[in-house]
């Protein structure tokens, strides 16, 4: 796959995962508008903790990283009966252990809520339960799922799949809808485990069309399930220092005033846009291309796709944090303040904003650059030095809390990731030699002037914006916000077509050819 054809099938991911953000925002505004900022949302977002961990632990990033780079290995080498009996166990495998993992969880649900969330009330906590055991069966579905998308991505299979994001969105809204009325919260948590399984089900015309039959097979001694669960334990352990990282952030959330937790999970979330977006789907669609060309031991190619990727997410992600900051007030007001969502919930949730927005561009280079190790099938470096990272995260948030509150706990998150990306960065360089680090680092400042600047236009546009304008019209709120964007958008993109960098290029080209698709 060319580094064309990898931008090209970035491109239209981007595109999917702009719907699946709408839409999942959408989902947030009609939960927050019937429920508002409080316990019963707390709890809603605590309840997602324990059935994540138990995704992310068993499938979710340590399966997936592992097991793509192997199972196109097989495909690559030509060896697909090997590759599908490896899938197959591998399907089997994570079937057995989060059947287990639930059976588990149901039974220590309590403990396990009173350990995450001790300041909640009784009446919080036993909505919380209740929601959870509710939530285990998503986690179910979405790590089969995290199994066949691995499968697809080998195959360079990108669409379909993404598209389920949109489909889970979609259930929780619908089913939520349906049957609040009759039973509050808790519908739109079964709309959650039927989306779960939507996102599955959508990718099982092409894993037929691909040559794939599920058989239940489960050799423990195959080579190439060593090889995975070797690779997937320094993941493992990382994941689960991350994990004690969450669980003390919700720990410390807890004790805060009534609708923090959910404040710190919407800033979050809206934090997570741009990463979803462009990061994310740059890294999944690079990560095939970067995992065959360390087999086949082309390095001089190995080392400009992980540049240009580093430099991409980059480039696009730190003028997206800067409008994020600029715009955190009227965004959050925009999408949120209605109904039982007060102006005071706004202005909580923009502070989480702010303080991860600083951040942003360090978690999305992360997702290239922890992919970029796993290609080389070095899945501990990665591992041992965001436990640094994590440390740090939480060290800063106890300290920090104490002078910013929940503001504390996102920029402990922002900074511990900054910190990450330079030490795994220095890392990459000694375990590659030359990466080209003056090329990113290049590349970094001219972004971050150009985003400085853009932010300011922004910021400065949404205040004329303000004193013009009855911000109390919500058609006024969306003047505001989409005027402020395309004014910033048209200053970077400005500033952009001046440096004329590959970067620029390359987002040009994409937008070009998306351009052109659609015309026709």
């Amino acid at each position: 796959m060319s580094g064309k054809s990898v931008f090209k099938a970035a491109g239209i991911i981007m595109v999917i995962m702009v719907a699946s953000r709408v839409i999942g925002f959408v989902r947030d505004v009609i939960i927050y508008s019937q429920f508002g900022q409080n316990r019963i949302t707390d709890a809603y977002n605590a309840a997602f903790s324990i059935p994540d961990v138990l995704y992310m632990l068993l499938v979710g990033g340590a399966l997936s990283s592992a097991f793509i780079p192997v199972f196109s290995k097989y495909i690559s080498t030509k060896q697909e009966k090997e590759g599908w009996e490896v899938a197959n166990i591998v399907l089997n495998l994570v079937m057995i252990l989060m059947l287990i993992g639930i059976g588990v969880g149901y039974i220590y649900t309590r403990p396990l809520i009173l350990l995450l969330v001790p300041g909640f009330n009784q009446e919080a906590l036993e909505l919380t339960v209740k929601l959870t055991r509710i939530m285990f069966w998503q986690a179910f579905f979405m790590a089969i799922n995290g199994v066949t998308f691995g499968i697809l991505n080998a195959y360079k299979i990108f669409i379909i799949p993404t598209l389920g994001t949109i489909l889970y969105n979609l259930a929780i809204i619908v089913v939520g809808l349906i049957w609040s009325p009759k039973y509050g919260i808790a519908a739109f948590s079964v709309g959650v485990v039927i989306g779960a399984f939507l996102n599955f089900a959508i990718q099982i015309p092409d894993l037929r069309r691909i040559g794939y039959r599920y058989r239940f097979i489960l050799k423990l001694n195959h080579p190439g399930l060593k090889n995975i669960l070797g690779l997937m334990l320094p993941i493992l352990i990382g994941l689960s220092i991350g994990q004690v990282n969450l669980f003390i952030n919700q720990n410390l959330a807890s004790a805060l005033p009534a609708g923090i937790v959910a404040a710190l999970h919407t800033g979050q979330r809206l934090m997570q846009v741009p990463i979803g977006i462009f990061a994310i789907a740059i890294a999944m669609t690079i990560f095939p291309t970067l995992t065959e060309q360390s087999a086949n031991h082309k390095m001089a190619e190995f080392k400009q796709t992980a540049n240009l990727g580093i430099r991409s997410v980059i480039f696009i992600t730190l003028p997206a944090a800067a409008g994020l900051i600029a715009l955190s007030v009227p965004t959050i007001r925009l999408l949120f303040e209605q109904g039982k969502f007060t102006h005071a919930d706004t202005l909580v949730t923009s502070v989480a904003l702010n303080f991860y927005s600083i951040g942003i561009f360090a978690q999305s280079a992360l997702q290239v650059l922890n992919r970029i190790f796993y290609a080389l099938q070095d899945t501990i470096s990665p591992v041992v030095i965001g436990a640094f990272s994590i440390i740090i995260n939480i060290a800063g948030s106890i300290i920090l809390i104490r002078y910013l509150g929940h503001g504390g706990i996102a920029l402990a998150y922002s900074s511990a990731g900054i910190f990450n990306l330079v030490l795994l960065l220095w890392w990459l360089k000694r375990k590659l030699g030359k990466i080209d680090g003056k090329r990113i680092i290049l590349s970094f400042l001219q972004s971050l002037t150009a985003s400085c600047l853009m932010g300011a236009a922004v910021y400065y546009t949404a205040l004329a914006m303000d004193q013009i304008l009855d911000m109390s019209i919500k058609l006024n709120q969306l003047v505001q916000v989409t005027l402020s964007i395309l004014v910033g958008a048209a200053v970077y993109a400005v500033i952009a077509a001046i440096l004329k960098n590959e970067e620029t290029q390359m987002v040009l080209g994409v937008l070009k050819r998306k351009f052109k698709k659609g015309k026709k």
